[in-house]
């Protein structure tokens, strides 16, 4: 038996094909309902749907719980744009027949506030599950930040109260809060393992510290830098604690000036011993005159982004100060050259394996001394072409063999950013 799927060419039903080897005829039906569930799998939602429609047998596969344990709602606006949308009829039987069906459930919502409002209606129905994992994506902003923050703490509560076995929550640029999360913390405090919420404005220090004193499972953690303080890094640090294998941090100014808190270095240290493998991500999107409180101890961060303009006095503070440091993102500098920093990053950061440079100045053979005592352990090189400044001793020409020579492999500047 062969099964083949063909697609009509405009994003549209995909067609299923059975061909027997000495049969003229063969009777869909019969196909074990195992490949069934394995074809329906791999099918889009809404051809999932229609071929639903072709016997009792494809019907019954398309209802077996198998297929509903992972769900990806999908909610966009206008109303005419369905086809990439979950079809409203089909939600209403996903939530009739399949909600207790449900594990593993992600949101993705536009930009608009209807289809946030849609979202929060579907998770105010969902009291006869026990989700595993939850997912909230915004594909643009405000979407849930403009939900009535009533309606939408009142359907998330409901999820977490009915799901007692919560292990997976993403819920970033929502308008969570501090009461919500001791629901949270309540039902799900032994199983929750992943909780990412950054830009969640209605949740105080006080409230993520909740968290980490009650879910001592905790594995990986995301949230603003304003939600960081030396009592939650202590509270990750206890004894009690599983040892953190993520932390990432999102430092974003708001409004040019910002004040930032200072962490200490006690706190970091008393990480580094508890959860000596963990990873520190920190994405910083500050302007120059904000970084004043940032890199002037060792701080074990291992992922480093600045995603704005950065000088070259914090990134020297960066060579000297962040020995941990696997990978570098700058995404602009300013016209001075950045030979010195980029000498020092390599001299005292000996586990460096990825770099991207954008919007910098570098000499080559600056660059080609950095690539030299990096050496083959440097597996991501991104760095743009006009980052690279001619000298006496290196052509753009000629640069890329002698980058390649010290890599061990053939590498070329990049014409656009890859990070």
């Amino acid at each position: 038996m062969l099964l083949t799927t063909h697609s009509d060419g405009s994003g549209g039903s995909v067609l299923l094909e059975v061909r027997g080897g000495g049969s003229a005829d063969c009777d869909w039906a019969r196909l074990p309902q195992e490949l069934l569930l394995h074809i329906f799998q791999y099918l889009p939602l809404l051809d999932r749907a229609y071929a639903s429609q072709v016997c009792r047998g494809w019907n019954q596969a398309f209802h077996m719980p198998e297929l509903w344990r992972c769900f990806e709602f999908e909610l966009n606006q206008p109303a005419s744009s369905y086809l990439k949308a979950t079809h409203p009829d089909l939600i209403k039987q996903i939530i009739k027949r399949h909600s207790n069906h449900l594990q593993y459930v992600s949101f993705k919502v536009d930009s608009s506030t209807e289809s946030a409002e849609a979202a929060c209606d579907i998770l105010s129905q969902l009291v006869n599950c026990s989700l595993k994992t939850l997912g909230l994506i915004s594909t643009a902003r405000p979407s849930f930040m403009e939900v009535p923050k009533s309606h939408f703490i009142s359907a998330l509560t409901v999820v977490f109260v009915n799901s007692k076995s919560l292990s997976s929550l993403k819920i970033d640029d929502t308008p969570v809060d501090d009461p919500s999360l001791k629901v949270l913390v309540a039902n799900n405090s032994d199983t929750l393992k992943l909780l990412k919420m950054s830009s969640c404005p209605h949740v105080s220090p006080a409230g993520i510290l909740c968290v980490a004193d009650q879910c001592h499972g905790l594995r990986e953690l995301a949230l603003n830098y304003h939600l960081l303080s030396d009592e939650l890094l202590l509270a990750l640090s206890s004894e009690r604690h599983v040892h953190l294998e993520h932390l990432r941090i999102d430092v974003v100014s708001e409004n040019p000036g910002q004040h930032f808190h200072t962490i200490k270095k006690s706190s970091w240290d008393a990480m580094v011993r508890h959860s000596p493998k963990f990873n520190l991500v920190m994405y910083f999107f500050l302007y120059e005159d904000e970084f004043g409180p940032f890199f002037n101890d060792e701080i074990p961060v291992t992922h480093l982004y600045f995603g704005r303009s950065v000088s070259k006095e914090v990134l020297g503070r960066v060579g000297l100060h962040c020995p941990r440091l696997v990978e570098l993102v700058v995404c602009a500098n300013g016209l001075r050259p950045l030979d010195e920093e980029l000498i020092r990053i390599a001299k005292h950061c000996t586990q460096l394996s990825a770099i991207g440079l954008g919007e910098c100045e570098v000499s080559c053979s600056a660059f080609v001394e950095f690539v030299k005592m990096c050496g083959r352990r440097l597996s991501q090189l991104s760095i743009m072409e006009e980052v690279l400044i001619p000298d006496h001793k290196y052509s753009l020409d000629e640069i890329h063999w002698e980058v390649s020579k010290h890599l061990g492999r053939v590498w070329f500047p990049d014409m656009m950013p890859t990070w």
